[in-house]
């Protein structure tokens, strides 16, 4: 399943946990079954303002069993090791490490991400008024997409940087890799540099 897929399902379940959650603590602390005449199943959790989830006695009775604690340590332990696992998908989602080109004869051509960043970096860092770029790709192999940092001169004009990446930077990449279009985010900033003395 598609990193995308598994971030939907583990939402949808988050959001019906918490609905269900809410909705049990609201039925249960205005004592809507009894205004509204419904009975609840005897497994809910809360059915009166006064009820909790778990009673003195539930815990005193929890704690008492030798393997109450060893699981629960265990699964907070694979709680945690679920967290850091999405954490770290997150983070390797965010570049992309090859993109599929056409080479003519049918066979695809594997092009390393990290190449493409660095060319188009360098060549963003020429143009005018441009000190500092970062690029990062991103989207499917098929249809890369680019994320681009610009940091200008103290001289350099937003509008021209912008201007410049689209239609000499991003054009010689879609010419060279044969892809019809490469959507770009670009994120614009400048140099600090210390006011100047005028006396």
């Amino acid at each position: 399943m598609a990193l995308r897929g598994v971030n939907r399902v583990l939402t949808g379940l988050a959001g019906l946990v918490l609905v269900a959650l809410g909705a049990a603590v609201l039925i249960g602390s205005l004592d809507l079954q009894r205004h509204w005449g419904f009975t609840l199943p005897s497994a809910w959790p809360f059915d009166s303002p006064g009820d909790v989830l778990l009673g003195r006695a539930d815990r005193r009775k929890w704690r008492a069993e030798g393997w109450w604690w060893p699981a629960v340590i265990a699964a907070l332990a694979v709680v945690v090791l679920l967290a850091l696992w999405w954490l770290l998908a997150q983070l390797r989602r965010a570049r992309l490490r090859e993109v599929l080109l056409n080479g003519g004869d049918g066979e695809p051509v594997v092009l390393r991400g990290s190449a493409l960043e660095e060319v188009l970096s360098a060549e963003a860092e020429s143009s005018a008024g441009v000190e500092r770029a970062l690029v990062v790709l991103r989207g499917r192999r098929v249809a890369p997409e680019v994320r681009v940092g610009l940091t200008l001169a103290p001289h350099g004009s937003p509008v021209t940087a912008v201007r410049g990446l689209s239609a000499e930077v991003l054009a010689h990449a879609r010419a060279s890799t044969g892809l019809s279009r490469i959507p770009a985010e670009v994120r614009v900033g400048a140099v600090r540099h210390r006011a100047e003395r005028v006396g």
